[in-house]
């Protein structure tokens, strides 16, 4: 049963705060705002107060908002209906085709018995001498590849997709740029791989938290293939991409957290161009270590991809 409510107590960040009753943990809901509508996830519960992560930010989002609980946690629909199709990170349909709604799927299952997993000794072949021979892919086992900036693992990754003996290509894409979402899907249409792949592509402009709900997204997907006795190759790129979203999230919530009241308050009513500076007494007054957001951090950056042989439920 949908519950509505229509009174947020506080907005900071991606973050809002409710009083709610019988909501349960990573449940989702949809928040009304000025542009339209958005899925937010529960994050934390203490009592009756709720807190839940906006997926598309909370601009345009009042205290007045509506919030409507759906009563179950992120799900994806299973189809062969999906082969050939592009979606964005949360399955919403990238491609302009009708969206998929058949039977929902909950991603982010419990994790499988280690004594029960079936032993890997089905090679997956890529045709890349250097995998095939030295680091062999192996199906129900993960394969990292490592890269610095500016290398062209992508092409790397096209390669591996186009060559290696499966039946179904899954790619999630995580905060990839345009260019290289047009890369992907342009090499797949080209070698006529694309009838049997499915894309799930987040890019750089795309929320957030979505790019934490890709791999997810399509492992649970690759999993109903391969419980069907397919086997299933899932690309993930780029994983680095997907460690900088943990950053931003984390980041955002322990900065929010950790401001005194007026600051906080100042952050969420106009916006982070009024924030103060390192030296004033606002941001010395702080109670946690953490480096004032005037100030970013930056760090050099590296590439890594993934690639997953899925064959049986314990894949995941």
């Amino acid at each position: 049963m949908r519950r509505i409510t229509r009174r947020i107590d506080q907005i900071a960040g991606a973050v809002i705060t409710l009083r709610a009753d019988h909501v349960r943990y990573r449940e989702l809901a949809e928040v009304a705002g000025y542009g339209g509508r958005s899925l937010a996830q529960v994050i934390r519960l203490a009592g009756d107060r709720v807190a839940l992560q906006v997926f598309a930010g909370t601009r345009g989002i009042t205290t007045d908002a509506a919030v409507e609980f759906l009563g179950h946690p992120m799900q994806t629909a299973f189809s062969p209906a999906l082969l050939g199709r592009v979606f964005t990170g949360s399955g919403a349909p990238r491609d302009q085709g009708p969206p998929i709604e058949e039977n929902p799927t909950p991603i982010g299952g419990p994790s499988v018995n280690p004594a029960k997993r079936v032993i890997p000794h089905r090679m997956i072949r890529t045709g890349i001498p250097m995998i095939d021979v030295f680091n062999t892919l192996v199906e129900s086992q993960k394969l990292p590849i490592f890269s610095v900036a500016g290398e062209p693992y992508n092409a790397l990754l096209a390669r591996i997709a186009l060559q290696a003996e499966v039946d179904i290509i899954l790619l999630g894409g995580m905060g990839l740029k345009h260019d290289d979402y047009l890369f992907f899907r342009g090499t797949l249409e080209e070698q006529g791989a694309l009838s049997r792949s499915i894309l799930f592509i987040h890019t750089a402009a795309d929320p957030t938290v979505e790019c934490l709900m890709t791999p997810d997204i399509a492992l649970a997907v690759a999993e109903q293939f391969a419980l069907q006795g397919k086997r299933v190759l899932v690309l993930l790129t780029d994983m680095t991409n997907y460690a900088d979203s943990l950053k931003e999230i984390a980041t955002r919530a322990i900065s929010t957290a950790s401001w005194p009241r007026a600051t906080r308050r100042r952050w969420t009513s106009t916006g982070p161009a009024r924030l103060p500076s390192w030296r004033s007494p606002q941001c010395r007054a702080m109670t946690s270590p953490t480096r004032c957001p005037t100030t970013p951090a930056t760090s050099p950056r590296a590439s890594s991809t993934s690639a997953t042989a899925t064959s049986s439920p314990s894949a995941r």
